[in-house]
């Protein structure tokens, strides 16, 4: 974490950082940025982050695939005869005793 290499362990120093390159938000805006799950951050704010802590937005930041990739990813692995629900293995269907099975077309 790029706070860690500045030797920032709590959200309060890190709000005395920013407040250095005159970045001052809220004490719980730097602790939901310090948590990792910001509402949101504006691109302005971005730049002053960035400055504070001497590093670059990808050195912060971390793309993540939407959810149409994670299901098309998820449809991938999906292999014929499996249920996600009930594991990869394929299991047999007990028959229900009703007589024989019927025969293909001719």
């Amino acid at each position: 974490m790029v706070a860690a290499q500045r030797d920032i362990w709590r959200p309060t120093q890190l709000q005395t950082v920013l407040a250095e390159v005159g970045f001052t938000p809220s004490l719980s805006k730097v602790a939901a940025l310090w948590s990792g799950k910001p509402v949101t951050v504006r691109l302005e704010d971005l730049d002053k982050i960035c400055a504070a802590l001497d590093c670059t937005v990808a050195d912060l930041m971390q793309a993540e695939p939407g959810p149409h990739l994670a299901s098309r990813e998820r449809e991938e692995r999906r292999v014929a005869g499996t249920r996600p629900d009930r594991g990869s293995a394929v299991r047999p269907i007990p028959g229900t005793g009703r007589g024989l099975r019927g025969l293909p077309p001719n």
